[in-house]
């Protein structure tokens, strides 16, 4: 009789354990927006940016795949891409106007609604480690500035001198974005100049971001930026502000976006695509086409961004010449591309 019991008991649990798991999860990816044509592009370098784009996933997968949740998945995928110096991210971050590096991230959690944010570092390596710092350490979403530095270096980030993230290539986008500069400057079109409209808006171009469902059907995102080149008076853009570039809620979907931020932050973009999925009904690829293919360039902004809903089905919707971008499902399926 005991050992009876002592099965039910093994056969409820197991019953229970079924019931909050399943195998299936899925990790959607992006890697920035923009002018990107494959004219324009090298085979070697297309190739580098497609590994790129597919270390990340491996790693966040990886994760999944253990079991572990989406919100690890996110940050682990994220913080591959902010090493990657392809990416407008962490390591390959643009120059300011002033020649410095400043970065932004920011990582929300679809189950409880918690969510992180830090804007404008210059010394933490991985941004979204302090994001999700802020989120799990801290009663704040967002911090800035030294005192973001200051909180991440305390809560176990790691630091590093900002000459880490220089490089040639971004130091040269810089040099071309103040050429041209002193050419408008010369036709009085300074304000132009500045905002880099609408003349070359690959200056304003340049984020990671990853979202994510879970074996436990919980979802989460993240985001993470360089900035853009030559920007000055420390603008922000949509990256680390929570319902512009970054959502998640397990009632509906998680999204990410990459593009020209000012609009993003108008449209409350990432918040907005989860709202016409709950209020309006629609689905995660309705939603996002709405959003980007319509209401961003009835404005006159451009962009894109991924989403995944609470079933596991996503989206990759841009309205540019490219996006980084890559998927990869439970059951093995998995793509990266870069080109529309």
């Amino acid at each position: 009789m005991k050992k009876f019991f002592l099965m039910l008991v093994a056969f409820a649990f197991a019953t229970a354990l079924t019931a909050q798991t399943n195998s299936k999860y899925i990790l959607v990816i992006h890697g920035g927006a923009g002018t990107i044509l494959k004219s324009q592009m090298t085979p070697e370098k297309e190739a580098l940016y497609k590994q790129g784009l597919q270390n990340a996933l491996d790693a966040g997968s990886k994760i999944l795949k253990q079991g572990g949740t989406a919100l690890d998945a996110v940050e682990a995928t994220i913080m591959v891409l902010e090493n990657d110096s392809l990416f407008n991210a962490g390591k390959g971050a643009v120059f300011t106007n002033e020649g410095k590096n400043e970065l932004d991230a920011s990582i929300m959690d679809g189950k409880t609604l918690k969510a992180g944010a830090v804007a404008g570092v210059t010394n933490i390596k991985n941004p979204i480690t302090a994001a999700r710092a802020v989120m799990d350490k801290s009663e704040h979403v967002m911090m800035a500035g030294k005192g973001a530095e200051l909180f991440a270096a305390q809560n176990g980030c790691t630091v590093v001198d900002p000459s880490y993230f220089f490089t040639t290539q971004r130091w040269n986008d810089l040099l071309d974005a103040k050429r041209e500069d002193s050419l408008k400057a010369l036709h009085k079109d300074s304000t132009k100049a500045f905002l880099k409209q609408p003349d070359n808006h690959d200056y304003k171009y340049g984020t990671v971001g990853a979202v994510a469902l879970d074996m436990y059907g919980n979802l989460a995102a993240a985001t993470s930026t360089g900035g853009m080149t030559d920007k000055r008076y420390g603008r922000i853009g949509d990256s680390p502000i929570i319902g512009a570039g970054t959502y998640a809620d397990n009632n509906t979907c998680a999204v990410s976006c990459t593009g020209w931020g000012e609009y993003f932050i108008r449209l409350s973009m990432a918040k907005t695509v989860s709202d016409r999925m709950e209020f309006a009904h629609e689905s995660v690829k309705d939603a996002a086409d709405e959003m980007i293919m319509k209401k961003l360039p009835s404005l006159g902004g451009d962009g894109g961004l991924i989403a995944v809903d609470k079933d596991g089905n996503f989206t990759m919707s841009f309205d540019t010449d490219g996006m980084y971008r890559g998927y990869i499902k439970s059951d093995g399926e998995s793509k990266v591309e870069i080109y529309k």
